[in-house]
């Protein structure tokens, strides 16, 4: 019981070195959104994610910026990225995306923006353990930390690709129906003209026998 205690206090200092912000925003067209984030420390890794969830052909553009306005990454008409850099200088750091080439459409955009400390936190060892069995725990705990992060981005990805597929269904079975409602009023029209050229032969046939 001690040890599981032990485990999760470890676990709940890995966690405070790192800060995250996840949010789903919905962008207008002609609408430029953007969202900062501050890190502490010169050298911290940041890391953001972002993906188009929907609306449109699911692209968005894209800018990050560091502080002075400097451009660290940027990208046009991108359906998801994930990237991680360095925050060499201390500052805001602006993350924005550019919804102005739509006209009409609206979308949907899942994004996280975290910043995480490379420096590790310095842990109480057990009363009788060994620095070798504290350190080996607090390696296990890292690897289950980041096989989680995977989990965590993998269900994103599948997420972003379950809502696509669904919005081309949706795509598929609406052009099903107006095409079929297409067939059905050129049928009813053809049937009507029809009618219309034998009525119309008839009539002429009664004129010249009368």
């Amino acid at each position: 019981m001690k040890s599981i205690f032990f485990s999760v206090g470890l676990l709940a200092c890995l966690t405070s070195l790192v800060s995250a912000t996840a949010l789903t925003y919905k962008i207008s067209a002609n609408e430029k959104a953007c969202f900062y984030a501050a890190p502490e420390k010169q050298g911290a890794k940041i890391a953001f994610y972002f993906a188009v969830q929907s609306g449109g052909s699911f692209d968005i553009n894209y800018e990050v910026t560091g502080p002075g306005d400097k451009v660290i990454l940027d990208g046009e008409k991108e359906r998801q990225g994930d990237f991680v850099f360095t925050a060499n200088e201390i500052g805001e750091y602006k993350f924005c995306f550019d919804n102005e080439m739509s006209t009409y459409s609206e979308k949907f955009v899942d994004f996280e923006i975290a910043v995480e400390d490379e420096v590790r936190a310095q842990l109480p060892s057990k009363q009788g353990s060994t620095p070798e069995q504290t350190s080996a725990l607090e390696e296990s705990i890292y690897k289950v930390s980041g096989q989680l992060s995977t989990i965590a981005r993998n269900q994103k990805y599948f997420r972003t690709r379950e809502n696509r597929n669904f919005s081309t269904v949706r795509s598929t079975e609406s052009r099903i129906v107006n095409f079929s409602l297409i067939q059905c009023s050129m049928m009813v029209c053809m049937g009507a003209l029809q009618v219309f050229i034998v009525r119309f032969f008839f009539q002429g046939a009664r004129k010249g026998y009368v």
